[in-house]
């Protein structure tokens, strides 16, 4: 079992930066896959970046190449994800995921255990 919180959504305008975390607990993070997904009003879920706990390889999603970073925190059990220049487009709720595997994969019915989800909202 991996137990996921998010935080640190909120308003934001145009241009801005936004971090968010994830603390997860519950499973040994170095055989877990962690990855942002987030959903727009009237959209799909899309993949947005995922990274592997052990390694910390990532893969980037269209919408988060460039603009977004993703980061662990060893200590702290915990995920980031930075976003700067942020574009009114990026609105959505985001969440965290993660399943059993080091493999980083874009689908999101292979994630297993997802938190609560964080409202990004930004302003144009």
């Amino acid at each position: 079992q991996v137990q996921l919180v998010e935080s640190g959504g909120g308003l934001v305008q145009a241009g801005g930066s936004l971090r968010l975390s994830c603390a997860a607990s519950g499973r040994t993070l170095s055989s877990v896959t962690i990855a942002w997904f987030r959903q727009a009003p009237g959209k799909e879920r899309e993949f947005v970046v995922g990274i592997t706990w052990s390694s910390g390889s990532t893969y980037y999603g269209d919408s988060a190449k460039g603009r977004f970073t993703i980061s662990r925190d060893n200590a702290k059990n915990t995920v980031y994800l930075q976003m700067n220049s942020l574009k009114p487009e990026d609105t959505a709720v985001y969440y965290c995921a993660a399943r059993g595997s080091r493999s980083i994969v874009r689908t999101q019915s292979l994630y297993d255990y997802w938190g609560q989800g964080t409202q990004v909202t930004v302003s144009s």
